[in-house]
């Protein structure tokens, strides 16, 4: 049985560490929590990454067109 390497990444909308195996470095991944989607980079390299307000923001505005379509007052 082979071993997998994990590293840990925090997710850049909800700031959660999340275990992202070594053979996605440079790839996108989804965060199991939020939903949101990142480039996985290596730990040690500050990684260019979209300002976390943008995809938040993002995020929020998803999460009101859903809610809006099953009714739920928002407002």
């Amino acid at each position: 049985m082979a071993l997998k390497t994990y590293f840990v990444q925090e997710c850049d909308t909800c700031g959660r560490n999340l275990q992202v195996r070594v053979e996605y470095l440079g790839k996108l991944v989804v965060c199991q929590h939020c939903g949101a989607r990142f480039q996985a980079c290596e730990p040690t390299r500050k990684h260019p990454r979209t300002p976390a307000s943008q995809s938040l923001l993002e995020r929020a505005d998803k999460l009101l067109e859903q809610a809006a379509r099953s009714g739920i007052n928002v407002g």
